[in-house]
């Protein structure tokens, strides 16, 4: 589920060209991979990699949602999503529900590519929320996924600490079913 809700950002994001959060989503992506592949593999560091991740992935999302409400300074209207190499914004500010995009003429003053000139009304959930709803969403679902993670590796390390090497049995009851004791005559 986390998987398929990272990829369904990581094309809202691809449209609206915001090259920070592509990369995020990406890395996401790929360490949601290696939890699955760790949990199937029974390879708790590949587990451990993807709590700590996690953690930095939930500490992102927070930072989506002041970005996007403009909490402490931060603008939404500024090109960090996109590393200040274009002025391309989110996706959703043009295309959300509801919303109507309107081009209008661009004054003699401006440049064709500013995007001054786009008239958007209409919209029933404006895009800083849509934003920050999908980031509450992937919160949530890394919580789940975090204290998920947290009980396969107890599991795991559980059976790691109760293997024994002699055949399934522990030493203390292999040693006292198996050696017979014969009373000694002083």
């Amino acid at each position: 589920m986390t998987s398929l809700s990272a990829l369904e950002r990581q094309i809202f994001d691809f449209l609206g060209f915001q090259w920070a959060p592509i990369l995020g989503n990406f890395l996401h992506i790929i360490v949601v991979i290696l939890g699955l592949f760790g949990t199937i593999q029974y390879r708790p560091r590949y587990i451990v990699v993807y709590t700590v991740w996690t953690a930095l992935w939930v500490t992102w999302n927070v930072f989506i949602i002041c970005f996007y409400l403009e909490v402490g300074g931060l603008s939404k209207d500024t090109d960090l999503m996109t590393f200040n190499i274009s002025v391309h914004r989110s996706w959703w500010r043009e295309h959300g529900p509801g919303c109507v995009r309107r081009v209008l003429p661009p004054s003699a003053h401006g440049m064709m590519d500013d995007y001054t000139y786009v008239s958007v009304t209409g919209c029933i959930v404006d895009f800083q929320y849509l934003e920050v709803i999908h980031s509450a969403v992937q919160i949530l679902l890394s919580l789940v996924g975090f204290v998920y993670a947290c009980y396969v590796i107890s599991i795991f390390m559980e059976e790691e600490d109760t293997f024994d090497f002699i055949g399934g049995l522990d030493a203390r009851s292999y040693h006292q079913d198996h050696v017979e004791l014969k009373p000694v005559n002083l």
